[in-house]
């Protein structure tokens, strides 16, 4: 599948029911064609997150529960520590003084008349 294209899900659909063989090939290279056109700094992050999600697949009982789990990994990554949600927040606030590190005195322990 092209990704410049409008994406058909009709025709997905129908693929995964009538040879689910087929679709499976086809994800995979429209993926990777995806893939393809990412810049390649991010390209190995997207492959990662990509296996998550395969695996998250493999591993649900059934469709329905690997939708589920993939929804709530989205709303982690929105939500979650150090999500989008958390990022934004932090270059809406100003910038706050830059704080000097603590200052303590540093005791000498030699014993003396032994250096």
């Amino acid at each position: 599948m092209d990704t410049s294209q409008q994406f058909d899900f009709d025709a997905w659909a129908e693929l995964a029911k009538s040879d689910p063989a087929a679709f499976e090939r086809q994800r995979i290279d429209a993926i990777e064609e995806f893939l393809q056109q990412v810049p390649l700094e991010r390209r190995q992050r997207l492959r990662c997150l990509q296996w998550r999600i395969d695996h998250t697949r493999e591993r649900a009982a059934n469709p329905m529960s690997a939708c589920l789990r993939i929804s709530q990994m989205m709303w982690d990554s929105l939500l979650g520590n150090g999500g989008l949600l958390e990022a934004l927040e932090r270059l809406r606030r100003p910038c706050a003084p830059a704080v000097p590190p603590p200052r303590a005195k540093v005791l000498d322990f030699r014993q003396h008349g032994k250096d």
